[in-house]
């Protein structure tokens, strides 16, 4: 049952095999039944040529070059030695229902693998590209960062780009399973592959094709369908050890009934019957069926499994740890409040904005939003250092400005517990210090709101056994609990005023008592990411770093698709048990026959493929158990 690729392979994996093997049964079955025996042998050779001789070869390519002994080798051993004994037609039933079912397996296979084809169609060929006053249209591979390319209505997006000018309505269903459009303005990030709806935009490229979005997609698919589950890799190893088991059983079998006084042609016959009842095929492509189908399903869904592993671990997991700011919450916070005694709310964020300018923490483009909102020329602050989970600090010593957590200012020397900003720590939000050396300047209160999918995602993960969900944030307690209390978080689950290194300890911690999943940004969070047992990042469409840090990527920042892959993925788990049990089961019920209850050749080849081609098409159930589309993320 290899799946290496060669000319040979090529031959096998096309219709002529099966077409001629059938052509060449029918020739010999009615020949036979009519008599005409020397016919029928020629109907039986044009099988055992068609059937056997590419298989053949390819069992002892992979013999002799990569010393793996494929199980197609079993088959035509089989099939020789029924010829051998004069059962000529009981060697033909065996290839021909061996080639059938190979080209069926094969192709039910094929929809599990056409993943990345998928992908790949998803990308234009060409691109309309602004140069000066002229608009000329190029071919897609050809764009480079800093061309301008010109997006008209109904027009796919080449490469990844920012939008310079216009706005509209993306649709990017085919990229993150979004079924809503989303509006884009001048600054927006426009991802390959999405459909602009309305509206010319001009679009600046920032990666090529290369490096764009589908290919790091494609890239991820291609090595998640290439890496190997435990489980895959167990029923290989037992797959190769097992082979080796059958033959000599075979032929152990043949020289036992040979001592037990049968026949030469009784005794090859039942050790040729005993070798197709015994061959491990259902057990080698069980696992495989359902590891593929899950991870294309999933795919289809906007979440991106690295591998079968990560498919196999999450269905284990019994504890979820949540990032709060950006994956519970939409990250999308407001500025709420603003107080300062000596300063007005325009000069106040103002300052603040230049400190927070080049943060990518969504409080600091709250703030820079609002300092939007009010008009403001937002300035950047010299000698900018960023503390994690602390905040900003600009210059040195008692001159330098900074803005932050209480932690931050306690730092500077600062006392965040005065008494004029008792009113604004009340609110139960987020509040920012504004502050130079060891005083405090004022405050700003930012309001981050759950997200619409977040409070049933965590339902229905409690539904679907997780004994334990934390929350993990560096903001303050009462914000966490107020948070904690909107997506039905119990307060012993939720851990607040965290570091990054806290986060990672606390992990580390959770992990002690079983498998663990963090979910966070991906960027963030990388670090807790690695630790947890399964990373999982949301809402990666575009972001390298998240690719990289997590076990498992969603593109798109829907917190209802998190439920929907812990599912697919114990379902996953629940079809290969049923798969490993029923081909053990079916074999050893096989093998029993053979051995003594002298189950002819024909019923064993039926037997055997028909199991194959059950614990297949059984795998392949879960294509059709995509993750869910059609949430309103906030």
């Amino acid at each position: 049952m290899s799946d290496d690729a060669s000319p040979t392979q090529d031959i096998r994996d096309s219709l002529l095999v099966p077409a001629m093997v059938l052509a060449g049964m029918a020739v010999g079955l009615v020949a036979h039944f009519a008599g005409q025996g020397e016919i029928a042998l020629w109907g039986y050779g044009l099988v055992y040529l068609a059937g056997g001789l590419p298989a053949g070869w390819q069992a002892l390519q992979s013999l002799f070059r990569e010393h793996i002994l494929d199980i197609d080798l079993l088959m035509v051993l089989a099939a020789l030695a029924a010829a051998l004994v004069g059962a000529p037609m009981e060697g033909a039933i065996l290839l021909t229902l061996f080639a059938i079912s190979q080209t069926l397996e094969r192709r039910a296979m094929g929809r599990a693998r056409r993943a990345v084809e998928a992908l790949m169609a998803l990308r234009p060929d060409t691109a309309l590209v602004r140069r000066g006053d002229v608009v000329a249209e190029v071919p897609a591979e050809s764009l480079t960062p800093g061309d301008v390319v010109v997006l008209r209505p109904g027009a796919r997006v080449p490469v990844d780009g920012v939008v310079v000018a216009g706005e509209g309505l993306l649709d990017e269903a085919t990229l993150t399973g979004e079924s809503e459009p989303q509006h884009k303005g001048p600054g927006a990030a426009l991802h390959e592959a999405t459909v602009n709806l309305n509206g010319v935009l001009d679009m600046e490229v920032t990666r090529g094709l290369a490096d764009s979005t589908v290919a790091r997609m494609i890239r991820l698919v291609t090595e998640a369908q290439a890496a190997r589950a435990p489980s895959e890799r167990f029923s290989e190893w037992f797959g190769q050890r097992y082979t080796v088991a059958v033959l000599v059983g075979s032929a152990a079998a043949y020289l036992g009934l040979l001592w037990w006084g049968l026949p030469h042609q009784t005794a090859l016959y039942r050790a040729a019957t005993l070798m197709v009842a015994a061959s491990p095929c259902a057990i080698v492509i069980s696992v495989p069926a359902a590891i593929l189908s899950a991870l294309s399903a999933a795919a289809r869904g906007g979440v991106l499994f690295k591998g079968g592993a990560a498919l196999e671990t999450l269905a284990e997991v019994k504890s979820f740890a949540f990032d709060k700011t950006g994956t519970l919450t939409t990250g999308r916070a407001e500025v709420a409040r603003i107080v300062s005694p000596d300063m007005s709310e325009d000069a106040f964020v103002q300052l603040l904005a230049g400190l927070e300018a080049q943060s990518e923490h969504p409080i600091a483009a709250a703030i820079r939003r609002e300092a939007d909102r009010r008009g403001l020329a937002i300035k950047e602050m010299p000698d900018i250092r960023s503390l994690p989970s602390e905040g900003i600090v600009s210059g040195q010593r008692e001159a330098a400005f900074w803005a932050g957590n209480p932690r931050l200012a306690k730092t500077m020397g600062a006392d965040p517990e005065v008494d004029w900003l008792a009113e604004i720590r009340a609110e139960n939000r987020t509040v920012i210090y504004l502050g130079q050396g060891p005083r405090v300047m004022g405050a700003v209160s930012v309001a981050d709101q759950p997200r619409l999918t977040s409070a049933a995602a965590i339902a229905a993960l409690r539904q679907g056994g997780v004994q334990t969900i934390a929350m993990m944030t560096g903001d303050r307690r009462p914000v966490a609990l107020r948070i904690g209390a909107e997506l039905g978080i119990r307060p012993d689950e939720i851990h607040a005023d965290l570091l990054p290194a806290d986060k990672v300890d606390l992990v580390a911690q959770l992990a002690a008592g079983g498998k663990l999943a963090f979910v966070g940004d991906g960027v963030n969070d990388a670090a807790a990411l690695a630790r947890a047992d399964v990373g999982i990042a949301m809402g990666v469409a575009g972001s390298e770093v998240a690719l990289q840090a997590a076990d498992v990527a969603f593109l798109a920042e829907d917190m209802g698709r998190l439920a929907d892959a812990h599912r697919l993925s114990r379902r996953a788990a629940r079809i290969i048990r049923q798969n490993l049990i029923f081909a053990m089961s079916a074999m050893a019920v096989l093998v029993v026959g053979a051995l003594a209850f002298e189950l002819p050749l024909p019923l064993a080849v039926i037997g055997h493929e028909g199991g194959t081609l059950l614990v297949v098409l059984n795998g392949l159930r879960l294509l059709n158990d995509p993750i869910r589309r059609g949430r309103n993320p906030a």
